[in-house]
């Protein structure tokens, strides 16, 4: 019998766009059960871990420790939020590799999952063993937390990182900070540089562009939608000038810094041919929608995006985007964890829409190996049943589904970032 294309798909090596693969996280050894599901998207079914405009949040807790494990504190997401994809994906992950033989996590095997948890990761070499049973060669992941980390030198030789630019267009005082508690003053004292004058600020922007390389990173990355909204409007420096060493800048100038900020990495971006990615969707969501972006777009034709999420719930706006501007590539990521059936449709619609077969990637988007496990187990199967469903239907033919497949999981990772496997 041939082989189908569900198993074809499972078998394929993935080149992984994004990921949230930090130090702190990923190779901390002393994790838990209760940790694995509080640092991930399991964990946003509890608390959302970004707060909103009208709110204010002194830590992240997608980062926080987890004390005194108990099957009361693990029964809200199992049980309170069980039907959860998020919980489900998760779940599924911990199943398979701590062989729970479908039983999931329940009130009698929790606490042997936690104490096996714990002495897996006492081998430094767990995490990276879990990836490799994912398939996953290559790994660009953003460390929002350092977006100076060099995460070859820190997590392994297969990964390459991305510069996070979102506490750059919101640093117009010293004392200002993005969502993740990260300011560009401080960037300029680690690496020596003056950041005394506006003047010395765009030349801060320039200088980390042009040493991207040098900390083996591949990309920028603008995920501004969960600190304002996202439209950019044409960059007025006079205003933006306004906003410069001001602790509270009347909110049109600092709207005005952050888009000028915004336009300037873009440019510099496009003149080096170096990607953005940029996040979309959900986020402060009454500012996220992807057409918000249409402007940023039009005036850096030169510059390669790669949207993200398939801007859930905007997912046709997006790929109507896509179709209309030929500088717009699409990361699948995380819209299958929120919701498999929506992830369906639309990438149906995507192999329908997009102009050719380079335009679609995938990442696994988590902060753990588990819940990357998860997410390319479910990337995958979701994949191959669409893939199906298209020979199913007399849509193309099986080279075809095979030729995308493979586009998707590694090939146009490869050639958009050039990056080596």
């Amino acid at each position: 019998m041939s082989e189908s294309i569900s198993e074809y798909v499972n078998r394929l090596p993935i080149v992984d766009v994004h990921e949230h693969h930090m130090p702190a996280t990923f190779l901390d050894q002393d994790i838990g059960l209760l940790d694995l599901l509080n640092q991930s998207y399991a964990g946003w079914t509890q608390e959302r871990p970004y707060p909103l405009p009208s709110e204010r949040r002194e830590d992240d807790p997608m980062l926080a420790t987890s004390t005194d494990t108990t099957w009361s504190r693990i029964e809200p997401f199992v049980v309170g939020s069980g039907s959860n994809s998020f919980v489900r994906n998760l779940v599924r992950g911990l199943d398979e590799l701590y062989e729970l033989n479908g039983a999931g996590i329940t009130k009698d095997n929790w606490c042997a999952l936690d104490s096996e948890i714990r002495r897996r990761y006492q081998d430094p070499k767990w995490p990276h063993n879990v990836m490799r049973q994912a398939g996953v060669e290559r790994i660009i992941s953003d460390c929002y937390t350092d977006p100076l980390l060099d995460a070859r030198r820190e997590l392994g030789p297969h990964y390459e990182s991305v510069l996070r630019i979102n506490t750059l267009a919101m640093s117009w005082h010293p004392g200002c900070r993005d969502h993740n508690g990260n300011s560009a003053f401080e960037f300029a004292e680690r690496l020596n540089l003056k950041c005394d004058s506006f003047e010395d600020f765009t030349e801060l922007l320039k200088h980390l562009v042009d040493t991207l390389y040098e900390r083996n990173q591949v990309a920028l990355k603008n995920a501004l939608a969960y600190d304002r909204d996202i439209c950019f409007d044409e960059p007025d420096e006079n205003l933006a000038r306004e906003a410069w060493g001001k602790a509270d800048p009347p909110p049109e100038a600092r709207k005005a810094f952050g888009d000028f900020v915004v336009d300037r990495m873009c440019q510099l971006a496009g003149d080096r041919n170096i990607p953005v990615q940029m996040h979309l969707g959900t986020a402060i969501i009454r500012g996220s929608n992807p057409m918000h972006t249409a402007g940023l777009i039009e005036r850096h034709p030169q510059t390669r995006f790669l949207l993200m999420h398939l801007a859930y719930p905007w997912s046709a706006e997006l790929l109507g985007m896509a179709f209309v501007y030929r500088n717009i590539w699409l990361d699948l990521t995380w819209s299958w964890l929120l919701s498999p059936t929506h992830f369906k449709r639309a990438f149906h619609e995507a192999i329908e829409v997009l102009p050719d077969e380079s335009r679609m990637m995938i990442g696994g988007d988590n902060w753990h190996a588990e819940e990357s496990y998860g997410t390319f187990r479910t990337a995958r199967n979701l994949i191959g049943e669409v893939l199906q469903e298209k020979l199913d239907a007399g849509y193309f033919g099986n080279e075809d589904a095979r030729r995308l497949a493979r586009n998707i999981l590694s090939e146009n990772a490869t050639s958009f970032f050039g990056v080596v496997r």
